[in-house]
């Protein structure tokens, strides 16, 4: 039996001629990632190891991005721990304050994930470099700590899921759309510790930004990681971002999946996940009357570049609906710097929106948006669990940038077409 593309990628970095799911495997990292939240968790692990240094100060990434700027004294004493721990081992990947970003989109932005990588981080939604055709993967921080030391770490591989992505999405359909709208098919549990492979000529319409959307949430559908083929334009995006060799696996024929979906792309819909999980989504038409106090448009799900146009090219010449909080929060440095140069700041700031440092602050409910008793959220991040932005009978209803932007301006869950 063939293999599917991560099984190809484990392994290549296992050493084996193959694999097959199920098998306990002992694979080399190309990267281990942590933030300020997970890795003064894993340094002390590291301490208790006794270990002399890390297995390969190019290989690590140390992004401060929870809590940065530092919102209290606890974050600002983890966030000095990783500064201390990054400077001991010369840790050449450290972002700090001016220089950091949200960590899934920065990554990938300073060519630090190519295709063909294992990459593992103490978050988990470091599954977001499959659009890349990477293998990677949230894991604890423990198991970061080992992989800081020793620059492995062991899996059990996973089996896989199948998704035939076909025909060409509508106007306002994103890669956010898309994953919500497979989320609520199959369960936050529906593909739990598989590989979530995508395919298909639909793929062709989709941007980067979409890709990386898409193979950030699989987690929320329960899955080990998700990864997308690479084409022209995955090339593309990694021969502008690194100079690190890439290399491309495909999937063989008479790989095994243990389901297939065939998703056609131009039948979705704008789809917005309710409260309080990714799963329980409906479409647009199907919301009814919701009022809302707060949007959010940001995080490591929909924080780039075309995120921030589609939601600026609703927002233009429009204002904000009286009463109601938009924050607005570019992922990285550099896409605060392109959208400040295409005028899409002003845009925002013009309709009423505030627009803050990149910070992943309210997706965790850390700050910059804290949500109170009974208030609802529009938010473009990945979940809406029970107090997932504040307090436990708040309400968080995940969305695309465009859904996120229309809403901000009637001040209900509203679709772009209500508002264009």
């Amino acid at each position: 039996m063939g293999m599917t593309m991560t099984q190809k990628i484990l392994a290549a970095h296992a050493g084996l001629p193959s694999v097959s799911a199920g098998q306990l495997i002992e694979a080399d990292l190309d990267l281990v990632l942590g933030n300020d939240i997970t890795s003064p968790v894993a340094i002390h692990e590291m301490d208790k190891m006794k270990v002399d240094g890390v297995f390969d100060k190019d290989k690590i990434a140390l992004v401060l991005d929870h809590f940065v700027p530092n919102k209290d004294i606890k974050s600002a004493q983890h966030c000095k721990c990783v500064r201390e721990f990054a400077c001991r081992h010369d840790i050449t990947n450290y972002f700090d304050v001016g220089e950091m970003g949200i960590e899934h989109a920065l990554l990938p932005e300073k060519g630090l994930t190519v295709a063909g990588d294992v990459i593992i981080g103490a978050d988990s939604h470091t599954c977001t470099y499959g659009a890349l055709g990477a293998f990677s993967t949230g894991v604890g921080s423990t198991d970061m700590a080992a992989g800081m030391a020793t620059g492995k770490a062991w899996f059990k591989v996973p089996a896989a899921i199948k998704f035939v992505l076909t025909g060409k999405p509508a106007k306002w359909i994103s890669g956010k759309d898309i994953i919500l709208h497979i989320i609520g098919m199959i369960g936050v549990d529906g593909a739990l510790y598989k590989s979530m492979e995508f395919v298909g000529d639909g793929i062709s319409f989709l941007s980067m930004d979409d890709r990386f959307t898409i193979a950030n949430m699989a987690i929320e559908a329960g899955g080990k990681n998700g990864i997308f083929p690479v084409d022209n334009l995955a090339k593309e995006y990694m021969e502008a971002h690194s100079k690190r060799p890439y290399v491309v696996y495909e999937a063989d024929e008479d790989a095994e999946y243990e389901e297939t979906y065939t998703i056609d792309l131009s039948t979705l819909k704008p789809t917005v996940a309710f409260p309080h999980l990714p799963e329980n989504t409906k479409t647009i038409d199907e919301v009814g009357d919701i009022k809302i106090d707060q949007v959010v448009i940001g995080s490591c799900t929909n924080g780039r570049m075309d995120d921030l146009r589609v939601a600026a090219s609703i927002l233009k010449g429009k204002k904000v609906a009286k009463g109601l909080r938009v924050i607005v929060i570019p992922a990285t440095q550099k896409i605060y710097l392109d959208a400040m140069e295409e005028g899409l700041l002003k845009t925002f700031i013009e309709a009423g929106a505030v627009v803050s440092t990149p910070t992943c602050g309210p997706c965790l409910g850390g700050y910059m948006g804290i949500l109170a008793e009974h208030e609802r959220c529009v938010s473009t991040t990945n979940r809406n669990f029970v107090g997932r932005m504040g307090h436990v009978e708040s309400e968080i209803y995940l969305a695309s940038p465009a859904v996120a932007a229309a809403s901000a301006i009637t001040g209900k869950l509203s679709g772009p077409d209500e508002v264009a």
